[in-house]
């Protein structure tokens, strides 16, 4: 498989209040930011945190962006920003994203409201139209 130069295979990003993650969660700065850019040693499910700061349950999706690593380094950075973007919008409740470039997924938890786990990713696919709602877990 090629590598986008420039560009991690996976990417991983935080969102500020770093209060309502798991105590044990690494905490965040202001804003969306690249928290790591490095192949991790433990699997995503054992890196999620788990519930916010009261103690209440994350719930999650993961939508696969078909084709997005054979696309051009511009083309990848644009989706990317774009994401970031409607994630940006929605800051006040996602706990954690992570983009792995390798296998086109993106992953996001976010705390657990009534209709927000349709309700991002239609923004995401309103911004970039091939990303595709894949799975959604809430029963953590």
């Amino acid at each position: 498989m090629a590598h986008t130069p420039g560009i991690p295979d996976r990417l991983a990003l935080v969102c500020p209040q770093p209060e309502r993650l798991d105590p044990a969660a690494p905490q965040a700065g202001s804003g969306l930011r690249r928290a790591s850019a490095f192949q991790p040693v433990e699997p995503l499910w054992q890196r999620l945190p788990r519930r916010d700061a009261n103690g209440r349950r994350l719930a999650d999706f993961m939508m696969l962006i078909p084709g997005l690593k054979r696309r051009h380094e511009h083309e990848i950075r644009a989706r990317l920003a774009a994401i970031q973007c409607v994630l940006e919008r929605y800051a006040e409740v996602v706990a954690f994203v992570e983009l792995n470039l390798r296998i086109n997924t993106l992953w996001v938890s976010v705390q657990a409201r009534p209709g927000l786990c349709l309700e991002i990713p239609i923004a995401i696919q309103a911004a970039v139209p091939e990303a595709l709602l894949i799975g959604q877990r809430t029963d953590r």
